[in-house]
């Protein structure tokens, strides 16, 4: 296993200084934020496309620092009605682009989430009732994620990328262990899973004994932690609408590892990783309201450190 790190996850330092910031903290990899959710703060997509120098540069500094990129990421909703979807996708083509380049061959993003017929928002349907409601997901599915990923995946191909790693995350059509299995089993294996725990872990899953049921599937993973709140959870449900900064209120938060799950957890994700065929990068993700940055991805290396 290596340790690596979502870019993001330093986002407000500057280029140079988070490069040089990673390095020193022990990381191995990066992986790169293109656009779509994120800001890409470390990365002009349009520049690096423009200019080798541009990418000679990008590349000689990741190198003087002993770093590889792990994967490019464009996370977002291309399959969005609208300007939204229009725009996503042009980061997602423009990131198939760049790894070609850059000979990056793995990509994480997500599977985008269409509205239903005629709807001008994403519509994220996750349960059974009102009864027109399995209708709009199998038009989802089948009039409009299926053809897009077919002709996708053509197009990643002929850009020389060998793995799609699609997060299991909310209000996206792939959000759970089993629509990451139906998008892949429509069409091909070039597509597997971005492995985040954390958002399993608020949705009710367990992703230890999910990991054992996606045996060859797992292609990138974020190592990333949740606390459920137990008073606030009994109180309202995990279903939360309150914005991140409301830590106290929310019934979870993202937060640095080991401050949702001990140590414990952490070793036996990875040995589950492990003996399921994985044993490549854990890609930190910090998104922890209550730690500085720097000082939360310190301690997730530290405790990736124990449990490797």
């Amino acid at each position: 296993m290596r340790i690596g790190m979502v870019t993001d996850s330093l986002g407000s330092l500057p280029f140079d200084e988070m490069v040089e910031t990673a390095a020193s903290l022990g990381i191995e990899t990066v992986e790169f934020g293109c656009g779509g959710w994120s800001s890409a703060p470390h990365l002009n997509l349009d520049a690096m496309l423009d200019s080798q120098a541009t990418r000679d540069n990008f590349m000689a500094k990741l190198k003087d620092h002993g770093l590889e990129i792990s994967a490019l990421n464009c996370s977002g909703n291309q399959l969005a009605p609208g300007e939204l979807g229009k725009n996503n996708d042009a980061v997602v083509r423009k990131t198939f682009k760049l790894a070609k380049m850059l000979g990056v061959t793995r990509i994480v993003m997500m599977s985008g989430l269409p509205g239903g017929p005629g709807d001008a928002h994403p519509n994220w349907i996750t349960v059974c009732w009102p009864p027109q409601l399995p209708g709009i997901l199998k038009y989802q599915w089948e009039e409009v994620a299926i053809p897009y990923w077919k002709q996708l995946v053509v197009e990643a191909q002929e850009s020389g990328i060998e793995k799609l790693c699609i997060e299991q995350h909310a209000h996206q059509l792939v959000y759970n262990s089993v629509s990451a299995l139906k998008l892949r089993d429509a069409v091909g294996e070039i597509v597997g899973i971005n492995f985040d725990p954390s958002h399993a872990l608020w949705m009710g899953g367990d992703p230890l004994y999910a990991i054992r049921h996606l045996q060859g599937a797992i292609y990138h993973v974020h190592a990333k932690d949740t606390r459920v709140d137990p008073q606030n959870t009994a109180f309202n449900t995990r279903l939360e609408t309150l914005t991140n900064e409301h830590i106290a209120e929310r019934a979870w938060n993202y937060v640095t590892l080991g401050y949702g799950h001990d140590e414990l957890w952490w070793r036996d994700f990875v040995s589950q990783l492990r003996q399921a065929g994985y044993d490549d990068v854990l890609s930190i993700e910090h998104e922890d309201f209550n730690l500085p940055p720097v000082v939360g991805v310190e301690k997730s290396v530290a405790l990736l450190r124990n449990v490797i």
